[in-house]
């Protein structure tokens, strides 16, 4: 499925702009490891988040941060389509040499970000609440997500910002830029939940705390850091950035980008919400499993990225070669990674279960169903990486529609796997699910390359 297409068009050896490129593993490592680098530690944040919590030895106050994550997880994270569509259009932009329009996708990529950052402060208690009903924590489990939500939502300009900032820098593969980026935003929060968490004692407030300086101060570095790089004389004008067909285009890609990753993070959280009813204790021990397959999907993302970049950076240089190399070496580094993360959780997972909770009952439950979480590496390693494919393609349709096939699947796993297996038919449904998508997206690859090289001859 991943074979070049036709020879007509696999024969020729230059770009139709001129601008053509090769790909080899050095190019695909140099944006893949920074931002691996990079990504690693967000889901390092949210161990160090579950482990400051864990450690108050309250299942309770655990649960209620799995479920305040979750939320902004589903809340905030249904705005990546502001990170994935300023990186695909980018990358095109970059393939063609155009530096006045890279200019123009990241304005208004940060018009867009900073305005539905506003409506969702404006928004929060609805959000809130809406929240916590979709969940229906009991009263312990509910505070502890009040507390955590209202706080970390102040940084919601910021985090959106964020997002738009980095697809800038991964749409031209400066990777090291987006480590940079990330390594900022993390490391301070991080550092700040554990002085705030545990030496101040003030538990999940000083975790949601640390996120909010964490976002407001990498947004900041990021704008100076952006903004010295561009020329004056490549400055779009107002209008243009608010030109009608533009906006419509941009619309169109954001739409089908969000339905995808709404779906996606709807996923997830059907997964906490079954979860509930086992227990706190089985959903304290699903909540410190899904930070292993959070970290897999990290720790995969950075050949996601250089999927993205060097798909995009072909497609706007016209270069079919380019495209298929690309495919091929990501191909190839995705599943070698993800075969060693799944193998390093199988043998590590009990000492990390150990560091991250106190509690005798979460560690035994959440040892019995370690399994399931060490393998999403690899059941996911191919949707990850159509992902990246996809989203620098600006083939936003193609993964709406698998994106909704996928879950019609997952829904119907989880109808006759969970009644017949419990806790062990969710995590199977899960993986299942990350199955699906990825050979649902690599069977539409070649046909849509095709069409699309075919047009741009």
């Amino acid at each position: 499925m991943f074979e070049a297409g036709s020879k007509e068009i696999m024969d020729t050896g230059r770009s139709e702009t001129g601008l053509a490129f090769e790909v080899t593993h050095r190019m695909v490592l140099s944006i893949a490891i920074p931002m691996t680098l990079g990504f690693i530690t967000t889901p390092l944040l949210g161990l160090v988040g579950t482990g400051v919590v864990g450690h108050m030895g309250e299942p309770n106050a655990l649960a209620g941060l799995a479920i305040g994550a979750m939320l902004f997880d589903l809340i905030l994270g249904s705005f990546n389509f502001l990170r994935a569509s300023t990186t695909g259009l980018t990358a095109q932009a970059y393939g063609r040499g155009d530096q006045h329009a890279q200019q123009a996708v990241f304005w208004r990529a940060i018009i867009s970000a900073v305005g539905c950052g506003l409506a969702l402060l404006c928004l929060s208690p609805l959000l809130l609440a809406a929240g916590l009903k979709l969940m229906a924590p009991d009263g312990a489990i509910a505070q502890a997500t009040s507390t955590y939500f209202s706080i970390r939502i102040l940084a919601g300009p910021a985090a959106l910002a964020n997002y738009a900032i980095l697809g800038f820098v991964l749409g031209r593969g400066q990777g090291s830029i987006g480590l940079l980026l990330q390594t900022i935003i993390n490391g301070i929060n991080i550092l700040l939940a554990i002085i705030l968490g545990i030496w101040l004692d003030w538990g999940i407030a000083g975790v949601a705390w640390a996120t909010t300086v964490g976002e407001t101060v990498g947004a900041l570095a990021g704008l100076f850091i952006v903004l010295r790089g561009f020329r004056r004389a490549d400055r779009p004008a107002r209008a243009e950035l608010f030109d009608r067909h533009r906006l419509a285009e941009l619309f169109a890609l954001n739409r089908d980008i969000l339905i995808r990753t709404f779906v996606l993070l709807g996923a997830f959280a059907l997964m906490t919400r079954i979860g509930t009813g086992f227990g706190a204790v089985t959903l304290a021990a699903n909540a410190v499993l899904m930070n292993f397959l959070m970290l897999s999907g990290f720790y995969l993302d950075g050949l996601a990225n250089a999927a993205e970049q060097i798909t995009g950076r072909a497609i706007g240089a016209r270069y079919r070669p380019a495209f298929d190399r690309g495919l091929k070496l990501t191909v190839i580094w995705s599943f070698g990674l993800a075969g060693a993360i799944s193998l390093f959780f199988l043998l590590a997972g009990p000492w990390l279960i150990s560091v991250l909770t106190t509690s005798p009952e979460v560690r035994q439950v959440a040892g019995t169903y370690l399994p399931w979480a060490a393998i999403t590496g690899l059941t996911g390693a191919l949707a990850f990486l159509m992902d990246g494919v996809f989203i620098g393609a600006t083939w936003s349709s193609d993964m709406r529609n698998r994106m909704l096939m996928s879950f019609v699947g997952y829904v119907a796993a989880l109808a006759v796997f969970v009644p017949l297996y419990g806790n062990h038919g969710l995590w199977l449904a899960m993986n299942a699910f990350l199955l699906c998508r990825g050979i649902f997206l690599a069977l539409r690859v070649r046909q849509r390359a095709d069409q699309t090289f075919l047009a741009a001859q």
